[in-house]
């Protein structure tokens, strides 16, 4: 491992943007639109294509001994009821763990074991928590507001993500809004 010097980052809420920027990676529907349940609703949204997350990669070396760490931004809006939401993820090195910090607004983040277990939590994401994500644990955030849910995720470099499970098989559960509340139902599409 080559030194490295040491270095500050600074986010600014007003404008939600890192300095210095690094790496920004965005989402549109059209980059995830089969994986929200309600395909037609995701093809009639798909001509505006809005933006549903965003995120600031800080650059840092992707190996051991280092802290990657990313500003991600879920912003309001669904998809047919379905909240907008990260792909999610599991780690390519399974056994490691995450730290999210929420900055600002309102969510859940959802996790699941893997198969054929495919235990599911949620945890609230809301300004000061700091949700944990144990290692084998697969997670993805939603935003539940009216507002960005802004959070800082923290994991080892060599962590990796892998997205292909998820792409394939989706959550065994979904979040929908129901009365103006957020209500966690089985995704009917799950395989058994």
């Amino acid at each position: 491992m080559k030194y490295m010097d040491p270095f500050n980052s600074k986010f600014n809420a007003a404008d939600l943007r890192l300095k210095p920027e690094g790496d920004l990676i965005t989402r549109h529907l059209s980059d995830m639109d089969d994986m929200y349940h309600d395909r037609e609703a995701a093809d009639e949204l798909l001509e505006e294509n809005p933006l549903i997350y965003r995120y600031y990669n800080v650059e840092v070396p992707e190996e051991r001994g280092h802290l990657a760490h990313c500003v991600s931004m879920v912003f309001p809006g669904d998809v047919g009821g379905e909240y907008f939401m990260t792909k999610g993820h599991f780690h390519e090195i399974e056994d490691t763990a995450e730290i999210y910090y929420t900055i600002q607004g309102r969510g859940k983040m959802l996790m699941q074991t893997p198969a054929p277990e495919s235990r599911v939590e949620t945890v609230d994401m809301l300004p000061g928590n700091i949700s944990y994500v144990p290692p084998l644990w697969a997670h993805r955030t939603i935003n539940t507001g009216v507002q960005p849910l802004v959070f800082l995720a923290v994991y080892p470099g060599e962590a990796g993500h892998e997205y292909g499970i998820i792409e394939e098989k989706g959550f065994k559960k979904i979040l929908v809004e129901e009365d103006g509340e957020p209500v966690l139902k089985d995704n009917p599409e799950y395989p058994d």
